[in-house]
């Protein structure tokens, strides 16, 4: 007990186990998926008998002796276990972590692991349970690959050959190139195989003969079926069975009983977006947890960039 009869306030520490305390059998803190991403710590919040476990990617602040922390890509969010309510980030000791910021990524359904998360953007969803949306013409343009040949095979992610791999692997990095995509999202073959690992993942190959044409990974989380990394070769873009490929997953979620998270795009209301609005039918609010751990050396490290707006840790704006 505290001074005066009252009870501890909620407290955090970092325990650098690399991930471990936050793992679970959900595909974004899987263990699998957790050492790809380099997951290097686990931050542990305690409010009363609540205990969630974040996993966290701990980082050096450039040009100082300071480090922050991000949460690994997609939709990690924290394991919690024990009664209560997530406390505020506010009412949250946060001095034994030695951080200066913490970015986190909430999941899309489950328990947050502070209060209030902020809605950072919406996903779109295609939802088993409501009647299924496919616009008119992305309908017509599945039909017409069919009719030149176009298939599509939902592989387990384990049991996924070696050349679909391979295909995938090309496929999925032609698509960023054509993208323009940061540096972040060439992942190495090695983190493609790592997803594929986990027990409830996919590998959906859209194939005419022997000719891999384009592919995506699914994978559940969180009682819901996410889609993952997906592209298409350069030498079928003009086709783009990589919406038969959207279908398959629909077919794979309506076989699962699961929402299918889409994602949305790279910007609101871009091309990307608008493909996967196509196919949605609801959405989900995304969730992020934006923490100044240290409220002096976040400000003398921002100096007047918090005025810009937008990102945060504001003193990273502009760094990889």
């Amino acid at each position: 007990m505290g001074l005066g009869g009252e009870a501890p306030g909620p407290v955090a520490e970092l325990i650098a186990d690399r991930g471990a305390a936050a793992a679970s059998d959900d595909f974004f803190r899987c263990s699998e998926f957790l050492a790809a991403e380099g997951v290097t710590d686990t931050l542990r919040i305690r409010a009363g008998d609540r205990i969630a476990d974040v996993p966290l990617i701990v980082r050096e602040i450039p040009s100082s002796e300071l480090r922050d922390a991000t949460s690994p890509y997609g939709y990690p969010g924290a394991t919690v276990a024990g009664p209560g309510s997530p406390p505020a980030a506010a009412s949250v000791d946060w001095s034994a972590t030695e951080l200066v910021s913490v970015f986190g990524r909430e999941r899309l359904a489950g328990e947050s692991w502070l209060a209030d998360p902020p809605e950072r953007s919406r996903v779109l969803v295609h939802d088993p349970a409501l009647p299924r949306r496919l616009r008119a013409r992305l309908a017509e343009q599945i039909r017409a690959n069919r009719r030149a040949g176009w298939s599509v095979e939902a592989l387990t992610g384990r049991d996924a050959p070696e050349a679909d791999r391979a295909g995938f692997a090309a496929a999925y990095t032609e698509t960023m190139r054509r993208a323009g995509a940061a540096e972040r999202y060439f992942f190495a073959r090695s983190y493609l195989d790592a997803a594929l690992s986990y027990e409830r993942s996919w590998l959906l190959v859209a194939r005419r003969g022997g000719e891999l044409g384009a592919a995506a990974i699914a994978a559940v989380s969180d009682s819901i079926l996410h889609y993952f990394l997906g592209g298409t070769a350069d030498a079928a873009r003009r086709a783009s069975p990589f919406k038969n490929v959207v279908e398959a997953m629909l077919d794979l979620a309506d076989e699962l009983g699961l929402p299918l998270n889409l994602g949305g795009g790279l910007a609101p209301g871009d091309g990307l977006e608008e493909f996967k609005r196509g196919f949605a039918n609801s959405g989900l609010a995304f969730s992020t947890q934006e923490v100044v751990c240290d409220a002096g050396e976040y400000g003398r490290l921002a100096g007047d960039a918090p005025a810009a707006g937008g990102f945060f840790p504001a003193y990273r704006t502009g760094l990889s």
